[in-house]
């Protein structure tokens, strides 16, 4: 009967857990969140400054809606809406 013992030296349990836990490590460290943007997006973050008038007026409004004195003419708001979906 032969022994072979090329065939024993790679059954340490200790060796085969570390060479595993290695390879998870660098799988982890592969594998990232990525986040790409598309160019439409890209357009929109680099949108048109917003003009001091458009400041004022949202600034007017928030007042408005915080004191309690922010009405909403409904009339307008409703014949603008059946323009826009004509």
């Amino acid at each position: 009967m032969k022994i072979h013992l090329n065939r024993m030296i790679n059954n340490n349990p200790y060796q085969n857990q570390q060479q595993k836990q290695a390879a998870m490590k660098q799988e982890k460290q592969i594998r990232q969140d990525k986040v790409e943007i598309s160019s439409a997006a890209k357009e929109m973050q680099a949108s048109k400054p917003v003009h001091k008038e458009r400041i004022d007026k949202v600034n007017q409004i928030k007042h408005q809606v915080e004191t309690g004195t922010y009405h909403v003419d409904t009339d307008h708001v409703a014949s603008k809406m059946r323009q826009f979906f004509r």
